[in-house]
């Protein structure tokens, strides 16, 4: 019997930039959709058919939401998994499933487990202590890193230590009397990689292209596809991601961040049970974005082919220091002349510094080529505030 797909409407908890993009990709299918976020005037509500105003640990408010909706789904994860698991019982179908959600949720957990798979990790430890801390230093050396298991994203929750007189800070600064800390090992490496790879529900899996990722300040700055790495760095990549997204029964997309080690051997560093930002890139440069192939895959609908178009350079656009207040974007007609360049703006009310508030990609025939048409949008594209600026 022909399932109406048009019939189907996905509940996506979360309204940010990340549910706009599951929604437009929706939107394309003829598929409605409804969100839950506690911001009403989120990235994703102008959007959504429907939306409903809560916490995302409001049990009777996502109750409500998977009512109204054939599958619920998610665009990060801090989510209530005790609510989702009484949704899983009451007969609803969410993706990614609690119990994947949970083990990835804790970060020192989600580590324990991909290490207790074989998966090849960097040296970490669970810090309850100055002195656990201390002890870890002496046996990994300086820097460290110090990190939150729970709660932590763009470098929140992240703390680099580079000597004894930093550790007590480090502690203090993540809360460690209240929130278990980890230690890890800093890696030398000579690149940051990223797997996007989905999965249906059946267990068939598409993988996407090898990205290149650049890092300030803990955040995401620029992807670049394909990542300049050898084959079989990429096959060892690939391989990596797969096994990880059936080792958590994946459905929908999946994102593995990656070190490759100056020693040429890959690193995992954690995953991410979404479509993610170092993905944007497949918007514009794949055959099938991450987000549409996320869609296809909670609906139980085929997925789509991840073939890159041409090199592609992906920048996240941040709020610019001393800017607060009402976003105004500069330099957009400036932008928008480059070629092969695609903006987007997500929408929030308001701007801070350091906060994504959009990208835009660059396609070109030679990564070289798309790197300098980045530059130049990056010197004209500014995300500043209405008000007069801070200080």
């Amino acid at each position: 019997m022909e399932i109406n797909y048009l019939s189907k409407k996905i509940g996506i908890i979360g309204g940010g930039q990340l549910g706009k993009m599951m929604i437009n990709e929706a939107s394309k299918l003829g598929i409605s959709t409804a969100i839950l976020d506690p911001g009403i005037d989120c990235p994703a509500s102008p959007l959504a058919n429907e939306a409903i105003v809560a916490a995302f640990n409001d049990k009777a408010a996502l109750e409500e939401l998977a009512k109204k909706t054939d599958v619920l789904t998610c665009e990060f994860e801090h989510i209530s998994t005790e609510a989702l698991k009484y949704l899983e019982d009451h007969g609803y179908i969410v993706y990614p499933k609690a119990k994947s959600l949970e083990a990835i949720q804790n970060k020192y957990q989600q580590k324990k487990l991909l290490q207790d798979n074989s998966i090849p990790l960097g040296p970490f430890k669970k810090a309850d202590s100055t002195e656990s801390i201390k002890a870890a230093a002496a046996e990994y050396g300086y820097p460290l890193m110090v990190k939150s298991a729970s709660g932590a994203y763009d470098g929140k929750g992240n703390y680099l230590v580079t000597s004894e007189e930093e550790i007590s800070e480090a502690y203090s600064s993540l809360n460690g009397d209240e929130n278990l800390l980890y230690v890890e090992q800093f890696i030398p490496f000579t690149k940051e990689i990223s797997v996007l790879c989905c999965r249906t529900m059946n267990g068939e899996i598409v993988v996407y292209p090898v990205a290149e990722n650049i890092h300030r300040d803990s955040i995401l700055y620029e992807t670049i596809a394909p990542a300049n790495i050898t084959d079989k760095q990429t096959q060892d990549a690939e391989k990596l991601a797969k096994e990880i997204c059936h080792m958590f029964d994946g459905v929908g997309m999946f994102c593995v961040e990656m070190f490759v080690h100056e020693n040429g051997d890959i690193l995992v560093n954690e995953v991410a049970p979404r479509p993610h930002n170092s993905g944007h890139y497949t918007i514009e440069a794949c055959i099938t974005s991450q987000f549409e192939n996320h869609v296809r895959a909670v609906l139980g609908l085929p997925l789509g082919k991840t073939d890159l178009h041409s090199p592609v350079v992906m920048r996240n656009l941040l709020g610019e220091d001393g800017h607060e207040g009402i976003p105004l974007v500069k330099g957009v007609s400036e932008a928008l002349a480059y070629p092969g360049l695609t903006l987007h703006i997500y929408g929030k009310s308001t701007t801070k510094p350091q906060r994504k508030m959009g990208h835009f990609t660059v396609l070109a025939k030679t990564v070289e080529e798309a790197l300098s048409t980045a530059d130049q949008a990056q010197s004209v594209l500014k995300i500043i505030s209405e008000k007069t600026p801070k200080g």
